[in-house]
């Protein structure tokens, strides 16, 4: 009885910090920001041009999401006219493994999808 509770404990708990994760990196764009910046830092108008589909408003959300929960960093460039760069932070980069993860994940399934959609063309 024990060892099934430990087990219930355990799930909750790791349910818990799911949840918790998941509050973080809520909606569509926040972990395509983050895989861009784990390369490199970037000025806003990259970031909109290679974030396909973002808005300007959106992504200026996302970023200060990003900040303020200490994934990245934002760096007001002494240039004229005045940019903006953003930066992984050290804590942030710890969200590199997953994006990595996430993306090969990705390429699996839709790998998957297309060779089940062209069998099932053939029939």
């Amino acid at each position: 009885m024990k060892q099934e509770f430990d087990l219930i404990k355990d799930c909750s708990q790791k349910l818990l910090a799911i949840h918790d994760t998941m509050e973080i990196l809520n909606g569509k764009w926040k972990m395509s920001i983050i895989a861009c910046l784990c390369y490199q830092p970037m000025r806003y108008s990259e970031l909109l041009r290679d974030v396909k589909g973002i808005s300007g408003k959106m992504l200026s959300r996302e970023l200060k999401d990003l900040e303020i929960n200490e994934l990245i960093t934002r760096t007001v460039l002494n240039t004229a006219p005045v940019a903006v760069e953003y930066q992984i932070t050290e804590y942030g980069e710890t969200l590199k493994q997953l994006t990595n993860t996430i993306a090969e994940w990705g390429i699996t399934h839709r790998k998957r999808i297309i060779s089940g959609m062209k069998a099932n063309s053939s029939i």
